[in-house]
């Protein structure tokens, strides 16, 4: 019998008070913590703690921004910026900034798609920084361990397209292929089993799409066909996560702009676009949901200073909620790609 069976998680208190003790730990301790003692390294890390913490309350919503890094000032800016992963907890208002991908030292593949399930980061896709060569890699980020793994390769190269995550799977759908083909095509890959299985396809072509899960739906949202480049549908297209079906829903999508980055959500639950909500925000528009308040980036107009911006979630006014602008270090200040919010 292993030694460790025998040991207590805090010698002289009883389990579950212990047990409650450890949930209340700060996430960005649990990586110390977990060097404690084998008996904490599994339980930290295992599924049953993720989702005990998150049924009492005690997770974390942070914002994860693939974001622009500041260039140099010893130099001027030469060609394109480099990214990487910007952290915003909106408690604290603290901003941090992920390690770099360790392929990628220099700066995050271009046009990457982020998501997040389990309090895990998934970065896939985008383009190779150095060669801009369309590229399959898919990681993934522990926020207990601070570490990467790369994971299977996606089953093929694709840009611009949708993502979303939930219950430790990540779906894909749409974008197009390295000849510029668009696709309605869709995959879902499993973190834990570290593999891709193929989804049924959509009833059509969708580039340049944007991926949101909403409640047990996985929504792909505007985009547009081979034939008709720039012209964004106003319909989208709904995967069932419980049947693992497709259903086309018109006039989901009410902008004439590109989705990708600005979907959210207003009033009665209907698809709305962050860069029509507010003059500041017109151009490079990003919201990120973090439940009581969303984090909105964008400029007022093209060369502007990029703005960051908390706005009420309130159900009764949606996205007629005003915006208020906060103050972000200056190195954190960076034109923002995409985001998504990670519950650790």
């Amino acid at each position: 019998m292993n030694q460790d069976e025998f040991t207590e998680l805090l010698p002289g208190l009883p389990e579950e008070i212990a047990l409650e003790c450890l949930t209340r730990l700060h996430y960005s301790t649990h990586r110390v913590a977990s060097r404690v003692c084998r008996k904490w390294l599994r339980l930290l890390q295992s599924k049953a703690f993720y989702y005990h913490r998150k049924k009492t309350g005690y997770t974390h919503k942070a914002a994860c921004l693939v974001q622009a890094l500041p260039a140099p000032t010893d130099s001027k800016p030469v060609g394109q910026p480099r990214y990487a992963i910007s952290v915003f907890d909106l408690v604290t208002r603290n901003w941090d900034r992920v390690d770099p991908v360790p392929k990628y030292p220099d700066g995050l593949p271009m046009f990457c798609q982020i998501g997040t399930t389990e309090g895990k980061l998934i970065v896939m896709g985008g383009w190779n920084p150095a060669i801009w060569d369309p590229i399959k890699d898919v990681f993934v980020y522990d926020f207990m361990t601070r570490e990467w793994t790369q994971c299977k390769d996606m089953p093929e190269a694709r840009s611009f397209f949708a993502m979303g995550a939930s219950g430790g799977n990540v779906f894909i759908a749409g974008g197009h292929d390295e000849s510029k083909n668009a696709l309605n095509s869709a995959w879902v890959f499993n973190i834990v089993s570290n593999e891709w299985t193929e989804l049924p396809q959509m009833s059509e072509e969708r580039d340049e799409c944007e991926g949101v899960i909403i409640g047990s739906g996985f929504w792909v949202v505007s985009g547009y066909d081979t034939e008709t480049q720039g012209r964004f549908k106003s319909s989208a297209e709904l995967y069932e996560l419980s049947t693992g079906e497709w259903k086309r829903v018109e006039n989901a999508w009410g902008s004439s702009q590109c989705p990708r980055a600005c979907v959210g959500v207003g009033k009665n639950g209907n698809l709305t676009c962050w860069a029509e909500s507010d003059p500041n925000v017109k151009v490079g528009a990003c919201g990120v949901d973090l439940g009581d308040r969303t984090l909105v980036t964008g400029s007022a107009y093209q060369g502007a200073p990029h703005g960051f911006f908390l706005v009420e979630n309130d159900n009764k006014q949606g996205q007629n909620s005003k915006l208020t602008k906060i103050d972000v270090p200056d190195e954190f200040s960076g034109f923002v790609q995409s985001g998504c919010c990670v519950e650790i």
